[in-house]
C-alpha cells in the first residue's frame, strides 16, 4: 500500500469525492481515504503523478509520505506527523473570532432583547448600529475566511461539501442583513420609522457571525478529540531513539545520529539506554524491559544470540549488538506502519455511511432551497423562511458519519498496539469479532514447542541420584531435542559424569563407558536387549505413552536404572485461555501432525473442544476450508506450515514469536505469544464494533430528527422553530460527541472477561471434526488406501515427526501417521509405494525400516 498526505478535506463528503477521483485512474485497484488522519492508502500500479493529479483535480491537496527507493531502508521521520499544526491554528481562529462576537452580540441581542445600555454614538442611531454589526461581523467571516475559500472551490468543482454549508448559511444570512441595512437607510431617509423599526428585526448579522464562531468550536473539539484517537500511534513514534552509540573497529565508542547507522554496525548497550535498532547480543547479558512493543512490564532475560528490538530499554547489564534491522525495517517501524496502515483501510461497515455521505450536502442544500421556498409560499416573510433554510443548511451533519467508523478503528487500534495486539487492516480489526470457530495449531501455541522433563523414576533399590547423573552424562552429547530437555532438567542440580566412549546409536539411544561400566540411555528395545526392565517399570512405560509422555530407559552394566518421562508441555496460560474463547461462545480445535493419543492427551490438558491429529500442512489448509462451512474462523499459528492455513481463513492470527512467513501471512499478530491474546483481541474487535455502530446510530439518528425540526416541519403540531444559532451550536458538538464515544474504547478492559457474551450462532455439537476428516479425505481423493509399516528406532513424538516428514515427501504418500510406542507408521496412499522407497526414506532419517505389516 502506498500512502499519501491528503489537504483540503473538511468532510465526509470531501473523503468521498477524492476516492471516487483516484479510484478512476487507470491503474488504481482500491483506494482508502481517512478523514480522520487525512491520509490516503492506494493498492495498484497506478503512477504517483498520476493519483496527485486526480486529486488536486478534484480541489484538493496531495502528497507521498515517504519515497522509498529500492534497495534502501531509510529511518522514518516521525517529527513532522508528531506536530499538531490544526489545533494552534483553530485556537487563535477561535479566539479571535470571539474577541469580535462579544461586543457583536451585546449590541444585537443585550440591547434588543434586555435593554443593555449603549455607546451614545449609538444610542437612536439605527444605522450606526446596523454598520457596527455589519463590521465586527465582517472581521468574523474575514478570520474564518477557510470556510468561504474551500467551501465556493467546492462549487466550482461540482462537489459541495461542509464548508459550502457553513459558508451557503453565513452568506445568506449577512447578504439579507445587508439588504435590509440599505433597506433601512431608505426607510429612515423617507421618515419612515415603523419601517426602520421592522427592518430592525430583519438584521441577521449576528447569527452568521456565530454560526462561524460555532462551527469553529467544533472544528477545534473535534481537533483535539481526533487528535487522542492518534495518541497510541503518537506514543510509539515517540520511542524511536534519535542516536546510537556504535563500537568501532579500534574499540573506541562514538555517539552517531540513528540514520548512520548500518547492519553488521556493532552498538554499545549500557543500563538504562534505549535501543537503537533491532539486534542481536553479541557480548554480555541484561534484562530487556520490552513493554513499549509487547505490553509484557516484566523484563525478559538477554544473553549472546538472542535477539534484542528498537526501542526496549536495556535494563541492567552492558551488551554489544550487532545490527540486524535498521531504518524502516525494525520491529518498532514496521508496528507503527501496521498502525499506520489500517488506519488508512476502510471497514466494510464504513460502506453505508460513505454512500450516505457521498450525496449528504448536495441533498441538504435541496433540502434549504425546498424549505426557502415552501415557507415563503405558506406565506411567510423571506427573513422567517431565510432562518428555516439557514437552520436547515447548518445543523446537518455529514462530518459525524464519516467520522463514525474511522475514529472507533483508530482507537480500536491503539488500545490493541497498547497491549501487543497489531491488526493489520480494519477490515481485520471488524472481522475478527465475528468469529465463530477458533483453530489452533499445537506446537508453540498451545505448547512450548519445548520438550520437559515430566517425571523421574529410578528403579526399586537405585538412588534418584545416580539415575540422572548417568542420564545427564550421557544426554549431554547428544543433539537430540529429548537429551536437550534432560540437561536442562539436570543443569544446577548435579554435574555430569567424565565418561569415553560415547555413541550414537541412530533410533535407539546412546552408549559410554562410565568408571568401566557401560551405560546406555534410549528407548526400551535397546535396554530390555542388555537389561533386565521389571514389569512394573514396564506397566509405568505403557501408562506415560499413554499420558502423551516419552519414556526413556536407562542403565548402567546389568543394571536398570529407571526411567525419565519427557513430553512438550502446554504453556501456562493456555487452559484458560481456551477456556475464555469458550465463554466467548466459540468452538475450539486444535489441529496438529502428532499422532491421535499424543494429541488427545494435550487437547484434554488444554480443554478444547475437539482435535485434529496427523494434519499436515496442506491437510491444515483442508481443516480450515471446511471449518468455514460451519461459521467464520480464525486460524491460530506460528510455524512456516500454518502460513497456508492462516491465509485460508476467516482470520488469520499469528503468534508473534513465530516466523516472519506466519507473520506476514495473517491478519492479526500477538507481539506478545500469548494465547490469552486471542480472546482479548476477540473483545476489542467486539467492543469496537460496538462502538461504530453506538455513533452510526447517533449519527443518523441527529441528522434524521435536527433537519426536520431546522425546516420547520414541527411548527404546524407543536410551535417548535429553530434558530439558526442554536442549530450550528448543535451541528458543532455531533462530530464533537461522536470522537468522545470513540474515546471510550479507552476504557475497555480487554482481558477482563466478566462480561462476555456468547456470539448469536454458536457452533456446538461434537460432530465437527469427524465431518471435517471425511472433507479431508473427499478433498485429497476418494480412492485413498491405508498400508501400514514398521519402524523401529523412533523414541518420541519428535522422532515421529522426522519419519514423517520423510514419508510424506514420497509421491503418491498424502499423509503417514507415526507411533513410536507400537513401532507403526500408517500411510495413507493414493497409488502403489515401492517398498524400496519406503525403506531408503525411513533409513534415510536413521532409522530402521522392518516391512510392510499384513
Amino acid at each position: 500500500m502506498t500512502q499519501y498526505n491528503v489537504t483540503g478535506m473538511s468532510c465526509a463528503a470531501c473523503q468521498s469525492r477524492v476516492e471516487k477521483a483516484v479510484s478512476a485512474v487507470p491503474g488504481v485497484e482500491s483506494c482508502a481515504v481517512s478523514l480522520l488522519t487525512n491520509s490516503m492508502g492506494v493498492e495498484g500500479k497506478a503512477d504517483t503523478a498520476a493519483i496527485i493529479k486526480a486529486v488536486e483535480d478534484a480541489g484538493y491537496g496531495a502528497s507521498l509520505k515517504q519515497a522509498v527507493k529500492s534497495g534502501e531502508s531509510p529511518v522514518p521521520n516521525y517529527d513532522n506527523e508528531l506536530k499538531d499544526t490544526e489545533t494552534p491554528k483553530l485556537r487563535n481562529r477561535l479566539i479571535a473570532s470571539v474577541l469580535l462576537l462579544l461586543p457583536l452580540m451585546y449590541v444585537s441581542m443585550g440591547h434588543m432583547l434586555w435593554d443593555f445600555p449603549l455607546p451614545a454614538f449609538l444610542r437612536d442611531n439605527h444605522i450606526g448600529m446596523g454598520l457596527y454589526e455589519l463590521l465586527l461581523t465582517t472581521g468574523v467571516m474575514v478570520i474564518n475566511q477557510r470556510f468561504f475559500i474551500s467551501g465556493f472551490k467546492g462549487l466550482l468543482h461540482k462537489a459541495p461539501n461542509m464548508d459550502t454549508r457553513v459558508s451557503l448559511g453565513a452568506a445568506a444570512s449577512f447578504g439579507y442583513s445587508v439588504y435590509a441595512l440599505f433597506a433601512m437607510t431608505l426607510a429612515e431617509k423617507a421618515g419612515d420609522a415603523g419601517r426602520v423599526t421592522e427592518l430592525m428585526e430583519e438584521f441577521y448579522f449576528e447569527s452568521a457571525a456565530m454560526i462561524l464562531t460555532l462551527i469553529t468550536v467544533g472544528k477545534l473539539l473535534e481537533a483535539v478529540s481526533k487528535g487522542r484517537t492518534t495518541n497510541a500511534l503518537k506514543e510509539l513514534m515517540k520511542l524511536a531513539p534519535k542516536t546510537a552509540v556504535l563500537l568501532l573497529e579500534n574499540g573506541i565508542e562514538k555517539e552517531v545520529p540513528i540514520e548512520q547507522v548500518k547492519i553488521h554496525d556493532k552498538f554499545v548497550l549500557r543500563p538504562g539506554s534505549s535501543i537503537p535498532v533491532d539486534g542481536i547480543v553479541v557480548e554480555g547479558d541484561s534484562a530487556v524491559n520490552e513493554s513499549a512493543l509487547t505490553g509484557e512490564s516484566i523484563p525478559v532475560d538477554k544473553t549472546v544470540g538472542d535477539t534484542v528490538s528498537s526501542a526496549t530499554i536495556n535494563e541492567s547489564g552492558y551488551m554489544v549488538c550487532e545490527a540486524v534491522r535498521v531504518g524502516q525495517d525494525t520491529t518498532l517501524s514496521q508496528i507503527i506502519q501496521m498502525v499506520s496502515d489500517a488506519a488508512a483501510t476502510k471497514a466494510p461497515i464504513a460502506k453505508i455511511a460513505d454512500r450516505v455521505s457521498g450525496v449528504f450536502v448536495p441533498a441538504v442544500i435541496s433540502i434549504a432551497a425546498i424549505t426557502f421556498i415552501l415557507w415563503l409560499f405558506a406565506g411567510q416573510s423571506v427573513g422567517f423562511s431565510l432562518a428555516r433554510a439557514i437552520s436547515v443548511l447548518v445543523i446537518s451533519c455529514p462530518c459525524a458519519l464519516g467520522l463514525a467508523t474511522p475514529v472507533a478503528i483508530m482507537v480500536g487500534n491503539g488500545v490493541g498496539a497498547r497491549h501487543g495486539i497489531m491488526f493489520k487492516t480494519a477490515v481485520s480489526l471488524e472481522e475478527t469479532g465475528k468469529v465463530q470457530i477458533v483453530a489452533l495449531d499445537k506446537t508453540g501455541t498451545i505448547t512450548r514447542g519445548e520438550p520437559e522433563v515430566r517425571g523421574v523414576y529410578p528403579a526399586e533399590g537405585i538412588d534418584k541420584e545416580e539415575l540422572l547423573t548417568v542420564a545427564f552424562s550421557l544426554e549431554e552429547r547428544s543433539e537430540h531435542p529429548l537429551a536437550k530437555a534432560i540437561v536442562g532438567y539436570c543443569s544446577g542440580k548435579f554435574a555430569p559424569a567424565e565418561i569415553t566412549d560415547f555413541t550414537a546409536l541412530s533410533g535407539n539411544g546412546l552408549t559410554a563407558v562410565l568408571q568401566g561400566d557401560m551405560i546406555l540411555g534410549g528407548n526400551l528395545s535397546l535396554i530390555s536387549s542388555k537389561v533386565s526392565v521389571g514389569e512394573d517399570s514396564l506397566k509405568l512405560s505403557e501408562s506415560l505413552s499413554g499420558q502423551g509422555e516419552t519414556p526413556l530407559f536407562f542403565a548402567r552394566g546389568d543394571r536398570f536404572l529407571g526411567i525419565i518421562s519427557v513430553a512438550d508441555v502446554i504453556k501456562e496460560d493456555s487452559f484458560e485461555a481456551v477456556r475464555a474463547l469458550k465463554d466467548l461462545g466459540i468452538h475450539v480445535v486444535m489441529l496438529t501432525g502428532d499422532n491421535e493419543r499424543t494429541a488427545r492427551t494435550i487437547a484434554e490438558e488444554a480443554g478444547v473442544d475437539e482435535v485434529a491429529a496427523g494434519i499436515k500442512p496442506d491437510g491444515k489448509e483442508a481443516v480450515i476450508s471446511s471449518l468455514r462451512s460451519y461459521g467464520k474462523t480464525a486460524m491460530v499459528g506460528d510455524g512456516i506450515n500454518d502460513a497456508p492455513a492462516l491465509t485460508s481463513a476467516d482470520t488469520g492470527i499469528a503468534i508473534g514469536a513465530g516466523t516472519d512467513v506466519a507473520i506476514d501471512a495473517a491478519d492479526v499478530v500477538l507481539m506478545r505469544s500469548r494465547l490469552s491474546d486471542v480472546a482479548a483481541a476477540i473483545r476489542l474487535s467486539r467492543a469496537t464494533l460496538r462502538n461504530i455502530h453506538e455513533n452510526l446510530f447517533w449519527a443518523f439518528i441527529y441528522n434524521v430528527i435536527g433537519i426536520p425540526l431546522a425546516a420547520g416541519a414541527f411548527i404546524p403540531a407543536f410551535g417548535w422553530t429553530l434558530n439558526p444559532m442554536f442549530g450550528a451550536a448543535a451541528m458543532s458538538l455531533s462530530s464533537f460527541c461522536v470522537v468522545t464515544n470513540a474515546l471510550r474504547l479507552n476504557l475497555v478492559d480487554i482481558h477482563n472477561g466478566t462480561r462476555d457474551r456468547s456470539v448469536k450462532k454458536a457452533v456446538t455439537g461434537g460432530l465437527l471434526v469427524p465431518v471435517v476428516n471425511d472433507n479431508i479425505t473427499a478433498i485429497k481423493n476418494q480412492e485413498e488406501k491405508n498400508m501400514e509399516i514398521t519402524v523401529n528406532g523412533m523414541m518420541c513424538a519428535h522422532c515421529e515427526a522426522h519419519v514423517k516428514e520423510a514419508l510424506e515427501k514420497l509421491e503418491g504418500v498424502t499423509t503417514a501417521t507415526a507411533d513410536h510406542a507400537k513401532n507403526l507408521v500408517t500411510l495413507s496412499t493414493t497409488s502403489q509405494i515401492p517398498e524400496e522407497a519406503l525403506k531408503a526414506a525411513v533409513e534415510g532419517a536413521g532409522y530402521e525400516y522392518a516391512g510392510i505389516r499384513a
